[in-house]
């Protein structure tokens, strides 16, 4: 049973190419363009993704499928027109390649969407579960949340099986944005005014748990047509995970205390609002239905998970 991964390449995509590779080979992984690091699996360059990637070669003999390679956020985004972008890659690629495996002969198809798909935030204590209305707040979002509805339509029209999988912030070895910055600011003992930060919540899912769920939905009959929210199952503060982490690090976290109100006026005079609302606000997952529907629970602790992280980070 050959298994195809799109964007194989990529932080999630490496790491579920090595699981699958171990566990249930052989693997193929589509990529832009090829890559030395990935010589354990078969790969395939299959260029950009669009309404008409041609995907014939790559979906030989496969029978399931995991899509991960997508637009994501670009900074300095020159683009006139975003969400176009987002929906050239993100829908109209995604809807193309389901097609193209339904008629292929594929069973299964496991689509790693966004948390971004329910929203921006939540209200503590009242996370979003996975069978919440959908209501995306950003470009990124909206092309995720279409891309779903393509996937389900094609999926009632094709008989073939469609999982989707919105996980929040991804972190591990090798990760990079947001979370590589949050890092680095605790190895230089860098004072962060953030001690205060303690009564929100952000769900966060390690990179070793979310491939663990992306291999259960392969094998699991129950994750057919189903819809998965992924997450550690711990929410942590703020103030939390930068003391965790440091700790995971080595680097006890130099956190002091600034009133709310003045953290929020600094990022607006900075023009930083989105870093406050992911900083001091909350993004809580409810994953009670994939625990349930799957007799899921992920194998790695959060402290681990961190360990993990900053093993990555010294490495290099």
């Amino acid at each position: 049973m050959t298994t195809l991964v799109t964007g194989a390449n990529g932080f999630v995509g490496k790491a579920l190419c090595e699981r699958l590779q171990r566990d249930v080979p052989p693997v193929r992984g589509a990529v832009r363009s090829l890559k030395s690091e990935l010589n354990f699996v078969d790969q395939i360059a299959i260029g950009s993704i669009s309404y008409d990637t041609d995907w014939a070669t790559a979906l030989i003999n496969v029978q399931q499928l995991v899509h991960l390679a997508a637009r994501v956020h670009v900074i300095n985004d020159k683009s006139t027109d975003a969400l176009a972008e987002f929906r050239r890659v993100n829908v109209d690629g995604t809807s193309a390649l389901a097609r193209q495996a339904a008629a292929a002969g594929v069973r299964r198809f496991v689509f790693l969407s966004s948390i971004k798909v329910n929203g921006e935030s939540t209200e503590p204590g009242q996370p979003f579960t996975a069978d919440d209305a959908p209501a995306p707040e950003e470009p990124y979002g909206f092309s995720k949340d279409e891309a779903e509805q393509q996937l389900r339509q094609i999926a009632s029209e094709t008989g073939m099986e469609v999982v989707i999988i919105r996980p929040p912030l991804v972190y591990g070895p090798g990760v990079k944005a947001n979370f590589e910055s949050m890092m680095h600011w605790l190895a230089r003992g860098v004072p962060l005014p953030l001690a205060n930060v303690t009564n929100n919540r952000r769900s966060l899912v390690a990179i070793d748990n979310l491939v663990d769920l992306i291999a259960t939905c392969l094998s699991r009959p129950e994750a057919a047509n189903q819809t998965f929210l992924a997450s550690d199952g711990e929410d942590l503060s703020t103030a939390e995970l930068l003391m965790r982490m440091g700790n995971a690090m080595g680097y006890p976290a130099r956190l002091f205390s600034m009133p709310d109100a003045l953290l929020k006026i600094g990022a607006s005079v900075l023009n930083k609002s989105g870093i406050y609302n992911r900083l001091c606000g909350s993004l809580q997952l409810d994953i009670t239905k994939t625990r349930q529907v799957l007799c899921w629970t992920p194998p790695l602790p959060v402290d681990e998970g961190l360990r993990l992280a900053a093993e990555g980070l010294n490495a290099h």
